[in-house]
């Protein structure tokens, strides 16, 4: 599946996964590949991936996201802590 997160500032995350957990505004939800197409709110939580490197925990305040066709988009607004390190890092 296609991963791609973005948030005002830019692209968070653009790769391949086999699954997704999401913090759902009703619970939290896992996508897997030939998962049926749904777009769901987003609260505040982490969004957990397994990437090239391992797992990856993107903390957000709150977003939404479209699945359809394996292909997975998200568009959130990160949590502060996430947007501290990007700042140090640029």
């Amino acid at each position: 599946m296609i991963l791609t997160i973005v948030a005002p500032g830019g692209t968070l995350c653009n790769t391949t996964t086999d699954r997704v957990s999401f913090p759902g505004t009703v619970g939290r939800f896992t996508v897997l590949r030939g998962h049926a197409p749904l777009i769901a709110g987003l609260g505040c939580g982490e969004i957990v991936y397994t990437g090239e490197a391992g797992e990856v925990r993107l903390p957000i305040k709150n977003g939404c996201v479209r699945v359809c066709a394996d292909r997975i988009e998200a568009c959130v607004e990160p949590a502060d802590e996430l947007r501290q390190n990007r700042e140090v890092k640029s």
